[in-house]
């Protein structure tokens, strides 16, 4: 027997297995846009609904592994947390079971089977990704193609490993997994580590099965042990990362590993003593399907109530810790790029977060030109230091989510949280210049006339609403707020050139001291600045669709 004639088919066939599977998800995740932008909202403590949202996740980018990636990163962001990642984990393992079934369609579908129709749907799609203008057509086309791809892939691994039902050594290989439960799962935790992809590993499986070759014991197993191989992706994720993330990349381990230590129990009982005949029979695709799914579900039916007792077993483990968080630390990961949507939900609620350390950085300026408070200056600057920190890493973040494929519409997004960020910095110069005014004021002793200070505290008043209701406006997607922003604005305008007409007079009159008065006119530069960011802000919210 050529065995080259068998690997390098099955090899390729692998290969577009999995490029189609990939296609197939980026056309998905594509098409499902805002639904997979709002995901991060809809977020609670409820594992129940954690459950779906795992499930629906990984059954748009196809892969458990990405999704438990993508958890890993949220909970070393601090976006999720352990319970809630929980959930999504239990999830995650129901809705690889996708692929699987889609796969085994060449079976249940019969005529309609998508093997029959994967080079049918290849062409077509390539004909609308070629002549289609709009962005969401070429994604129903990457869907399109695809699925022709990893039917083609399937059928091509079937194909090639036919031959090997004439190898007798071959056959005995997976009769010596089926009888050593340990083996197979051993064999099938490898397989998947290898290739870091679960769905990928059941439709090896699959194709195996369609050429006769596996056992229904040897299949459970190895079905079991795909399961714990999926783990190695989530935990190689986790290296370098907080010990919370870590955390969640053993609390997937041990759900998977409780769940295959009860179904082997289960499987070694009933291939041992109840029907040990059933075993040796052969499994069709459909019936790896089957139990693929029966043994994810269960899994997750028989662990829900106990799953708080998983995570304190894992925090144990990992004697996870919770300090406190450095403001200046980005709750954003690069595991999150995974899921470009939910990337960009998560952008944005950094940049409200900045927005809102700068509201209260903004309020402290208030009255410190009267007071002109060493804390209060000493804390502006620091949270100046903080702010520059989070542009720099919000920047750098967004300009990596506007390298992958994204839609033009969340292109227009990126471009925008770039601009707000930008303006929300500019703020905090803004402060920190009028904390060194203060300084310089406190170094030459000098002071506001009770008129000079009335104007700075009301213009200060108008300028600090004016950027506090933007942010307001940006965080609750609120037109009416950035409306008033607008308005708030022009009143600022207003204000500073009545202001400096009477200040100048009062100059020309010499009847304020000239530090204190160019003091004056610095800090109303500043504030009308400060309000015309707000605005820039506001206007970015009245353009959001």
């Amino acid at each position: 027997m050529h065995y080259a004639s068998i690997i390098i088919p099955f090899a390729g066939g692998l290969g577009m297995f999995i490029y189609g599977m990939q296609i197939m998800a980026q056309g998905l995740e594509n098409a499902a846009g805002s639904r997979m932008k709002t995901l991060l909202e809809a977020l609670t403590k409820n594992k129940f609904f954690g459950v779906l949202l795992g499930a629906f996740i990984t059954a748009v980018i196809q892969s458990s592994s990405a999704t438990t990636v993508m958890v890993v990163g949220f909970v070393n962001a601090g976006i999720m947390n352990l319970t809630q990642a929980m959930g999504v984990i239990m999830g995650a393992n129901i809705g690889t079971t996708v692929t699987g079934w889609l796969v085994s369609s060449v079976e249940w579908a019969k005529a309609l089977s998508p093997a029959n129709l994967a080079p049918i749907a290849v062409m077509a799609g390539v004909i609308v990704m070629l002549t289609g203008k709009r962005r969401s057509t070429k994604d129903i086309a990457s869907i399109i193609v695809g699925f022709g791809i990893l039917f083609i892939g399937i059928t091509t691994m079937s194909d090639s490993v036919s031959p090997l039902q004439e190898s007798e050594g071959f056959r005995n290989l997976f009769v010596v997994l089926g009888r050593n439960p340990f083996l197979g799962i051993i064999a099938g935790a490898l397989v998947t580590a290898v290739i870091q992809s679960s769905s990928a590993s059941v439709g090896i499986l699959q194709s195996l099965s369609a050429a006769g070759l596996v056992p229904f014991n040897a299949a459970v197993y190895i079905i079991m042990g795909q399961n714990i191989g999926t783990c190695v992706t989530a935990i190689m994720s986790s290296i370098g990362a907080k010990k919370t993330a870590k955390t969640a990349a053993v609390m997937h381990l041990l759900f998977n590993i409780i769940g295959t230590i009860i179904f082997s129990i289960i499987a070694i009982v009933f291939f041992k003593v109840i029907n040990p005949a059933y075993g040796v029979g052969f499994i069709t695709q459909t019936e790896i399907s089957a139990v693929h799914t029966i043994f994810n579900i269960g899994t997750t039916i028989l662990l829900f109530p106990v799953s708080d007792w998983i995570i304190r077993l894992a925090k144990r483990l990992e004697r996870e810790d919770s300090k406190n968080r450095d403001e200046s630390t980005l709750l954003l990961d690069d595991r999150m790029l995974e899921t470009p949507g939910i990337a960009l939900q998560s952008t944005v609620h950094e940049m409200i977060r900045m927005g809102k350390l700068v509201v209260g950085t903004l309020e402290r300026t208030r009255e410190l030109l009267v007071i002109k408070s060493k804390e209060d200056i000493e804390k502006i600057r620091e949270e100046e230091n903080i702010t520059d920190d989070l542009c720099r890493g919000l920047s750098e973040y967004a300009i990596k989510l506007n390298t992958l494929s994204i839609n033009e519409k969340e292109h227009q997004q990126v471009a925008s949280i770039l601009q707000i960020i930008s303006d929300i910095e500019r703020v905090s110069d803004y402060c920190e210049n009028i904390s060194e005014f203060a300084e310089d004021m406190k170094k030459h002793k000098a002071v506001f006339s009770e008129v000079a200070y009335e104007e700075i505290a009301e213009m200060e008043a108008v300028c600090i609403d004016c950027f506090r209701y933007a942010i307001e406006a940006l965080e609750e997607n609120d037109k009416q707020k950035a409306l008033v922003v607008i308005e708030k604005e022009r009143k600022a305008d207003e204000l500073e050139n009545s202001l400096r007409t009477a200040h100048m007079k009062r100059l020309a009159r010499n009847s304020c001291n000239t530090q204190s008065g160019i003091v004056f006119l610095d800090t109303l530069i500043c504030l009308e600045r400060i309000s015309d960011h707000a605005r820039n802000i506001a206007e970015e919210v009245l353009a959001m669709d």
